[in-house]
């Protein structure tokens, strides 16, 4: 932070630049009671616009004359132009009427006003456990030593059987009302902190889809170049501390067992004295709820820039698209022009359609021919004949009706045992079939093989005798 810094924060920062206006007060006060009150993500022009006539109004009886004399409409579009940045004006898809949401900024400066006020009560004690509960996470998850994490989970277990066996005789420590409303007023900030960040949140992807708009129309290089560093600039921000936090967060807050566990808390904390001598806000009570609605709208947001940018580049390819095509004609429409125009005879020649490439290292090395040695010696045979028999013997088994039966299989079932096959249709020719049943489970992608179960096959020989073969559990799936 220096000089030529601050100059320039002064000038461009849209939250300096409210705190210095000269209806300040009246924007802020309206600001925040029409969208950091309620909790508003997105407000319609015309409801904007009649609670900001309301607004004018009671400021105008209150001060007995006009101050301020423009028109709601007015301010608001003064109020979401580049120059002030204050809100946000945009259209939702299929509606007509432009919305407004609070800026990022704008938000920061409101919560700084905020806090500018005398707070009646300052705890100290809360956060400093804070800090020691947050050091403690951080050398515990980064200690490598599995000797050193067990002999902290055994001091830990060693402080649970010491409180255990307080509680048991009748000794336990309460907390006073001090530490209550401390740590109450600590746990209601840190809340209503985490509604101001899903706006930053909406502000950086904002950011980052703008600069891969901007990317695009100033892109000279190939298509594919141009995607690559898309997606990878929309990796990055996911890979950001910032963007997986936000991704454990929201998981966090999805789990309905979580969601339960936080109701029961609030309403036990609620209920407590100390915490309704501070007369809290009521919507604290249901502020899990807030952040499941603002992550939501992070989450549409997120989603409604992709499909953007997706039509965005298929536009710019139907473009690059009917240019190829205007040339396509151009070319077609000279060509008819000068049809009859031109002699029969060659008025262009080339050698040869496409260039004869023939590298070196295209060629086979030399491979000397194999020369066999055959001997001419004649063996007797003594008279004695050789069977021929086993040369008629060979079994041949139709891959594609072991196929059939597959597919037939797995018409009423998403999978099915090479056992369950064998009983639905009996194996025919033996060993031979079931080695091929094997060689298809191996070349399909969708078999599975697994060597820990096994199961049994049986089938019936030529003579009638059962057979039985245990094989490794073989799984045909759809």
């Amino acid at each position: 932070m220096d000089y030529q810094q601050l100059i320039t924060q002064r000038r461009t920062h849209p939250a300096w630049r409210l705190l210095a206006a000269d209806n300040a007060a009246m924007i802020a006060s309206f600001l925040h009671a029409s969208f950091i009150a309620p909790n508003q993500r997105t407000i319609g022009r015309q409801q904007l616009a009649s609670q900001l006539d309301d607004h004018l109004y009671t400021l105008h009886q209150s001060a007995g004359e006009i101050l301020f004399p423009k028109a709601a409409t007015a301010y608001l579009d003064d109020w979401a132009s580049d120059e002030r940045g204050w809100l946000r004006k945009y259209y939702p898809p299929a509606d007509d009427e432009a919305h407004y949401d609070l800026a990022s900024a704008t938000e920061q400066a409101l919560e700084w006003l905020k806090n500018l006020g005398q707070r009646t009560f300052i705890g100290t004690e809360s956060r400093l456990m804070t800090v020691f509960d947050l050091l403690h996470q951080i050398v515990d998850g980064s200690e490598l030593d599995p000797r050193a994490r067990i002999a902290e989970l055994k001091r830990r277990k060693a402080d649970i059987d010491a409180e255990i066996a307080d509680i048991s005789a009748g000794r336990f420590a309460l907390m006073d009302p001090t530490q209550v409303r401390e740590r109450f007023l600590q746990m209601a900030a840190t809340a209503r902190d985490l509604l101001s960040d899903f706006r930053a949140v909406d502000t950086n992807f904002r950011t980052l889809d703008r600069q891969v708009r901007e990317h695009i129309a100033t892109w000279d290089g190939s298509k594919g170049e141009l995607l690559q560093a898309i997606f990878g600039q929309r990796d990055l921000i996911a890979d950001t501390d910032e963007g997986r936090s936000f991704r454990a967060f929201w998981d966090l807050l999805m789990s309905p067992s979580r969601q339960d566990e936080l109701t029961g808390l609030l309403d036990a904390v609620l209920k407590l004295g100390p915490v309704r001598e501070l007369q809290p806000d009521g919507r604290l009570q249901r502020i899990h709820y807030d952040w499941l609605e603002a992550g939501e709208v992070t989450q549409r947001t997120v989603a409604r820039l992709s499909e953007q940018l997706r039509r965005y580049l298929d536009d710019q390819a139907w473009l690059e698209n009917r240019r190829i095509m205007q040339l396509i004609r151009d070319i077609e429409q000279k060509a008819l022009s000068l049809r009859g125009q031109v002699d029969e005879r060659a008025f262009m020649e080339i050698d040869d359609a496409a260039p004869a490439v023939a590298l070196s290292m295209d060629r086979i090395l030399y491979n000397p021919p194999f020369k066999p040695k055959i001997t001419q010696q004649i063996i007797s045979d003594d008279g004695v004949e050789i069977a021929s028999d086993a040369l008629f013997e060979q079994i041949y088994v139709d891959q594609l009706r072991l196929m059939s039966n597959i597919r037939r299989a797995l018409q009423t079932r998403k999978q099915v045992s090479l056992g369950t096959l064998a009983r639905e249709y009996p194996i025919e020719q033996g060993l031979a079939e079931l080695a091929t049943y094997l060689k298809l489970a191996t070349q399909d992608m969708h078999a599975a093989i697994d060597d820990d179960q096994s199961e049994t096959v049986d089938w019936l020989d030529d003579s009638g005798r059962r057979r039985q073969a245990t094989l490794p559990l073989i799984i045909y799936a759809a």
